[in-house]
């Protein structure tokens, strides 16, 4: 089985890379059976959330990563990516201050990106 915290790590490299906006990373390993990592982020519009998610998902590919479901790529204003320890949120903007995981998820743990050894871009 593949390292969840290195998936976080390419996952998180692959949308800094297209300019993936406000990209947050959840431990949710301690309150939760579902998953170890939420990784959330957001694009401006859906055309930029497909292209987040095609580019994370054929990094991820690519490593030896197993996509175990993907769920909204049709309408682009979230998509789910499942890799079993670690789920991908990608949101427009309002529909990630609508859900507002971060919210929902707060009993989760925030963690740097710099952790992970992913160098944040500059906006």
């Amino acid at each position: 089985m593949k390292d969840s915290k290195e998936l976080v790590k390419l996952a998180c490299e692959a949308l800094e890379e297209k300019k993936a906006q406000d990209v947050t990373v959840l431990d949710i390993s301690g309150v939760s059976v579902i998953a170890d990592y939420f990784i959330i982020a957001s694009a401006d519009n859906e055309r930029q959330v497909g292209a987040l998610c095609d580019g994370v998902d054929e990094v991820l590919y690519k490593a030896g990563y197993e996509r175990r479901s993907m769920e909204g790529y049709s309408t682009k204003t979230w998509i789910l990516m499942d890799y079993n320890d670690v789920i991908i949120h990608i949101f427009n903007r309002e529909d990630r201050r609508f859900y507002d995981l971060e919210r929902i998820w707060r009993d989760g743990k925030r963690v740097d990106l710099k952790d992970f050894g992913v160098e944040h871009r500059e906006e």
